[in-house]
């Protein structure tokens, strides 16, 4: 093979550790926690189908390339629960330091195009950029409604908490926004998330 071609297949081969770093949600209808892998294949599909939501007119398939990307650096970098105050600390350091080792086993054009595109993300000043943050945001609160709250309730998070977390969701897509603080009301109804602590 030639160096290109052995590059690009040692980049697909790490990138295949990602399956192995496991999130704080249940994927639905099972008591098993989903992968990052996982979570960005519907976050790409997400982004495909939900586009006419969005704030701004936004480029779908660039931001499904931004869901497939945005997630690799777990692989050095582990999952930070977004609820997690402490582990979010350093969170970007640790993820910078990851990109750059990753991307970086790319052919150098290739290394360019998709760290530009993490980058882009990471930044969130695009409309396509914002709309991925509000996929990423919806998509957990999804799950854990669809769990019964388990994530939500092995950590001790209450709705204003997960409001207070997933409102910058409105930058990307007021409407993804609506529904997602309308399913949190129901979370709250349905006896899955309380309110606020109790403490």
């Amino acid at each position: 093979m030639g160096e290109r071609l052995e590059q690009q297949v040692a980049f697909l081969v790490e990138i295949d550790r990602l399956k192995g770093v496991l999130r704080q949600t249940l994927i639905t209808g099972s008591e098993r926690r989903e992968n990052s892998a996982e979570h960005s294949w519907q976050f790409a599909l997400a982004a495909l189908l939900l586009a006419e939501h969005a704030n701004e007119p936004v480029d779908a398939l660039k931001a499904a390339r931004m869901a497939l990307v945005h997630d690799l650096v777990e692989i050095d970098a582990g999952d930070t629960f977004v609820y997690d105050t402490a582990a979010r600390v350093q969170q970007a350091e640790r993820e910078q330091a990851a990109a750059d080792r990753i991307f970086a086993l790319l052919p150098a054009d290739q290394a360019a195009e998709l760290r530009a595109l993490w980058d882009e993300f990471e930044a969130g000043a695009t409309p396509e950029a914002r709309y991925a943050k509000a996929l990423d945001r919806l998509l957990p609160v999804l799950l854990n409604y669809h769990s019964r709250g388990h994530a939500w309730r092995a950590h001790g998070v209450t709705a204003d908490r997960v409001r207070a977390v997933n409102s910058r969701m409105a930058e990307g897509s007021a409407a993804l926004w609506d529904y997602a603080s309308a399913l949190i009301d129901r979370a709250v109804a349905d006896g899955y998330l309380h309110e606020r602590s109790e403490g």
